[in-house]
């Protein structure tokens, strides 16, 4: 069956690649054996197939040269990798994981942490002399450079690609020249990367003074390249996705991708053209294999098998005897220089950041053993700044010493940056909220990391806050923050279960707040505020007066986040405990302390999840109005009511949710996780707090099936409650666990 082949999977298919080389031994009177890797995205998987029969006919490999993934499995290949060590490795790798700039969220910070909730959409645009500054690439690459550094951590010391093990070369584009450039030496793993930098989807690479896209663009199979390498007989292997047939072309898109491989391949078929009779041409059967389904390496790998059988004989002319391969298989041999520890850390960046803070935050020091999973975390505690589009590291040598060298590289399109996110909340009864939110973040105001980001939500509920973040201190762990805050929202008013009306809440605060972070996980923050507000009726009898108050209090609040992932979290907890005294002294109308306390927690078997939670908020006096009471019922807040139906100044809900991913998405790059859940839910309100007993709690419960989407999740539920009433969500944006 023909697989369809969108945009972004052509890119993918015809671009990707991987790589690596080295020395080899002398070759006698025997024909030097150059090979070529195409590439293909997950279609250069079969180059490992190809290799695997390569061995087990014993014929040498003298000189490698790859392009995209054809430079990554070649380059791993020449780096010292066998065939079968190449197919556990990409057999073992989550793809969808190595192909995003998702840093793992134990590494960013707390502040970036309350970021991801919020705005869910994973788009960040930059603002720059009033104009939206797109990204060079939708993927900057950050986790496929630890990948690849680590997969050639045993060659790091070779900066001359012909003293690999294989002799190598990696093809990018040059994209200001639009030519083809071939990187004979210096960093092996940034060479493999710049190789596959898909244009639009993974960002350029700068290296030795260029920008470098992937080199399917100009030389997708560079034969001339290995025969400069002084070689005698060429094996290209391509692995480029056909031509669409006649019946194919009915679309816009399906034109577009023709014509985008009618010109990679315009030059690959010269390329082919110069190989001689004695050369040999493989061409794996793969169909219309889609060049992004990395979840399926097997299939890949056996064409490139079932490829070999055409060209058997020539390649049998070409074998060594058992012997003479042994002895060109351990001359391939490296002995990796053994470090033991870092005699010093540096950091190699043009932002304003304070080296200090760099390292404060990377947490490797002079004196630490060399490993590399330690190294890279620091890489990855650094990039959890989000203030880099990249951070890298390198082993250097500098005399008798070695060291780490960390290059955090700015990000093309901030320093201002802008994230969006929408949330919609619907009970198919009426009820409905949906709000468009925008987040403006300077970034880089002064040494110390200070921060000024403002939010704008339009919509059901309106919002406008700016805050001022300044570090300071040990560390930069303390901060003070000015605020502002302008906001209104809806308050539903309901008797004995019916809703009688709407109010709305409008409020306007200033605020000074200063605090500390506790680590990655939490932060506490305490301050002053002043403000006033106002009650009215949105819907209901206009003959209720409006009501006006003024605000003025001090608060604590403690949080802590160690959630896995914001959305669908499989580990971690959550928690918040938070203390407001409002104080006629402060300028408020009333005096009362109000506490709210709400704690989550995920544990996970296989592909099945438990949240449990628990929260309430009460206040300590009488005297506090409608807007400082609690609301509950809603999707997961008591299922089974509407939006709000019960409020009151003392509240308490319990939950229990399971969860269970549907399918395998360890490696799909462009599908949507799907989940079914259920949940068990208890709680209620009370005026008083001789009220609250067990004998009062509601039991409420809920089925739903959710999406873990690109704007975010999507729930569909419906929820039950005692006396058989139900009610039915739809929810978009920010998760409501």
């Amino acid at each position: 069956m023909k697989q369809s082949k969108p945009a972004i999977t052509l890119l993918l298919a015809t671009l990707i690649g991987l790589g690596a080389g080295g020395m080899a031994e002398a070759t006698g009177d025997r024909p030097r054996v150059g090979l070529v890797l195409g590439g293909g995205g997950a279609r250069g998987i079969a180059h490992i197939g190809v290799l695997q029969e390569l061995e087990r006919l014993r014929v040498p490999v003298d000189a490698i040269a790859g392009t995209s993934m054809g430079a990554i499995v070649g380059g791993l290949y020449a780096s010292g990798m066998s065939a079968d060590e190449l197919e556990q490795t990409v057999e073992s790798l989550n793809w969808s994981q190595a192909l995003s700039d998702t840093p793992a969220r134990r590494n960013l910070n707390f502040r970036r942490k309350q970021d991801d909730v919020r705005y869910p959409i994973d788009l960040e645009l930059g603002v720059r002399d009033r104009e939206i500054v797109l990204p060079r690439g939708f993927v900057q690459g950050q986790n496929l450079d630890p990948l690849l550094r680590n997969l050639t951590a045993g060659v790091a010391h070779i900066s001359d690609f012909a003293k690999l093990p294989i002799p190598f070369r990696a093809v990018a584009t040059d994209v200001v020249s639009g030519s083809d450039y071939v990187m004979t030496s210096g960093d092996l793993a940034r060479s493999m990367r710049a190789s596959m930098s898909v244009p639009g989807l993974i960002a350029p690479t700068s290296l030795d003074g260029r920008l470098l896209i992937d080199g399917g663009v100009a030389a997708n199979l560079p034969v001339d390249v290995v025969r400069a390498m002084d070689v005698d007989i060429v094996i290209a292997v391509d692995v480029e996705f056909p031509l669409y047939a006649l019946d194919d072309l009915q679309s816009a898109p399906a034109i577009t991708e023709q014509m985008l491989t009618i010109l990679i391949r315009k030059e690959t078929l010269r390329q082919i053209e110069t190989l001689s009779d004695d050369d040999v041409l493989i061409r794996p059967d793969l169909g219309t294999f889609a060049s992004s389904d990395f979840a399926n390496p097997e299939f890949a790998i056996e064409k490139g098998h079932a490829a070999i059988a055409g060209v058997e004989q020539q390649l049998r002319a070409l074998s060594l005897s058992e012997a003479d391969y042994a002895t060109h298989v351990a001359a391939r041999t490296v002995v990796a220089p053994e470090y033991r520890q870092l005699d010093f850390v540096r950091f190699d960046h043009d932002g304003p950041l304070a080296t200090e803070l760099l390292a404060a935050r990377a947490g490797v020091h002079a004196g630490d053993p060399v490993d590399a999973d330690m190294l890279a975390a620091g890489a990855s505690r650094l990039y959890g700044l989000d203030m880099f589009a990249q951070v890298n590291y390198r082993l250097v040598e500098d005399g008798d010493q070695v060291g780490v060298v960390y290059t955090a590289v700015d990000k093309s399109w901030g320093p201002d940056f802008l994230n969006v996110g929408v949330s919609l909340q619907d009970d198919f009864d009426g009820t409905t909220a949906f709000n468009l939110a925008a987040r403006l973040t300077r970034t880089g105001l002064n040494r110390n990391g200070a921060e000024w980001r403002t939010d704008l939500q339009l919509g059901t509920d309106l919002l406008l806050e700016s805050e001022f973040y300044q570090p300071f201190g040990s560390g930069l762990r303390y901060f003070v923050a000015p605020r502002i805050r302008l906001q209104q929202t809806n308050q539903n008013v309901f008797v004995d279960g019916q809703d009688i009306a709407q109010m709305r809440v409008a409020e306007g605060e200033l605020g000074l707040d200063v605090g500390a972070e506790l680590g990655l996980v939490g932060e506490f923050r305490m301050g002053l505020y002043r403000g006033d507000g106002k009650l009215r009726v949105k819907i209901g009898d206009p003959m209720i007066p409006d009501f006006k108050y003024d605000l003025g209090a001090m608060f604590a609040q403690l949080q802590f986040d160690t959630f896995d992932k914001s959305r669908f979290p499989r580990s971690g907890l959550l928690a918040r405990v938070r203390w407001d005294a409002s104080s006629k002294a402060l300028g408020a109308s009333e005096n009362y302390d109000k506490l709210q306390f709400d704690l989550l927690s995920a544990w996970s078997r296989g592909k099945s999840t438990f949240n449990a939670g628990i929260g309430f908020a009460t206040l300590f006096d009488d005297n506090a109005q409608l807007q400082e009471y609690t609301p509950l019922g809603g999707f997961l807040r008591l299922s089974g009511l509407d939006y709000g139906q019960i409020s009151g100044p003392h509240a308490a809900i319990g939950r229990l949710v399971y969860y269970r991913l549907l399918g395998d998405y360890s490696n799909a790059l462009l599908d949507v996780p799907v989940y079914l859940g259920a949940s068990a839910e208890v709680g209620n309100v009370w005026q008083d707090q001789s009220d609250i007993s067990l004998d009062s709690v509601l039991v409420n419960g809920s089925v739903f099936a959710a999406f873990d989407t690109y704007f975010g999740a999507i729930y569909l539920a419906v929820g039950f409650a005692e006396g058989g009433n139900h009610a039915f969500y739809l929810s978009i944006g920010s998760p409501p666990l």
